[in-house]
């Protein structure tokens, strides 16, 4: 298996290296591939050193399988080169989401949806993967009408350059910014670029991206998209409203029986999903579990997972394991 890790060198190539070698991911040879200015640098993998290659070099080798987190414009570009060669692309960037053609998998909810013929597959956007990990269950039990998030979101998700300026804060010191103000005891209403709706970039595909994951249009969702001084792990306060009645016992039972979702909810021990022990785990922790009292058939929860894994690489990855597994690459 001739695995391709493109844009290594990023934080969530890092993290796909670092859950590759946890996971004993099967590589017989392995690519590791980012921009120009990159090519020739060394980087680890499970105590071997690897030489970063261009673009082209890695398309020319023909792998099995690519692993993208090179950004929209790059994936653009070259996926659709690496599936001429036969290669199987799972792409963690925007670019292929809401292509008709293309399919947005979360491999335990839609995963058998992929076939052979799948040559450029979409990894959903961060929050959508731990949103639909604990919607899903509950829609297929309950048929869910309007879903109500606001987020609370990781500087880790913007990348490198917003963890520096939150940590430059912290320490007083004066550097480059990612965002327009300061995030250090702060709480920016803006995720990603303001669209004309004037809604951002993030809460429109927090709308449009679990619709089409679940296969289903009939629900309605509203989202609001916060960035805090946290530096790994996003927060989600969900308000779900369905169609049936559901009983409080029966929804913790159906979150905690779903693979992937831990549920942390007792009141008696303060016991609830916290970005800090969401940290280095693939996991999606539902808590605070609990009626919404002002409306008929209505629930509120607290989902917390850790954004660059099971939120990028590791449903990335899983989705490679699930192609090898069912013989599609």
């Amino acid at each position: 298996m001739k695995v391709a890790v493109v844009g290594a060198t990023g934080m969530v190539g890092n993290v796909m290296l670092q859950v590759l070698a946890e996971r004993n991911f099967p590589i017989t040879e392995l690519l590791l591939v980012a921009s120009e200015r990159s090519v020739g640098k060394q980087l680890e993998y499970k105590g071997k050193k690897y030489t970063i290659i261009g673009m082209q070099d890695a398309v020319d080798a023909k792998p099995d399988i690519a692993l993208f987190s090179a950004g929209g414009t790059t994936s653009e570009l070259w996926a659709p080169k690496f599936a001429e060669v036969g290669c199987t692309v799972v792409d963690n960037s925007s670019a292929w989401r809401m292509d008709p053609s293309k399919k947005l998998i979360v491999p335990e909810i839609n995963g058998s949806e992929l076939t052979k013929e799948d040559k450029i597959i979409a990894n959903p956007n961060c929050s959508t993967i731990q949103l639909v990990m604990a919607l899903a269950p509950l829609h297929k039990k309950y048929k869910m009408k309007r879903v109500v998030i606001s987020t609370y979101q990781s500087v880790s998700g913007t990348g490198v350059k917003a963890v520096q300026q939150l940590e430059n804060e912290e320490k007083g010191i004066k550097g480059e910014m990612a965002y327009h103000y300061p995030i250090h005891r702060n709480a920016i209403p803006q995720c990603d670029v303001f669209l004309e709706n004037g809604y951002t970039k993030e809460e429109m595909k927090l709308v449009k991206e679990p619709k089409k994951i679940l296969n289903d249009q009939s629900f309605s969702v509203t989202a609001t998209a916060v960035r805090i001084p946290t530096s790994g792990g996003h927060s989600e306060a969900v308000n779900v409203q369905f169609e049936n009645d559901f009983d409080l016992a029966d929804v913790r039972k159906l979150l905690a029986a779903t693979p992937g979702v831990i549920v942390q909810d007792n009141l008696d021990t303060n016991t609830y999903p916290m970005p800090m022990y969401a940290n280095n785990k693939d996991e999606v922790f539902v808590g605070r579990i609990r009626r919404d009292e002002s409306l008929p058939n209505s629930l509120n929860m607290w989902i917390v997972s850790d954004n660059l894994r099971k939120g990028a690489a590791t449903n990335t990855i899983q989705i490679g394991e699930y192609l090898i597994a069912n013989g599609l690459v």
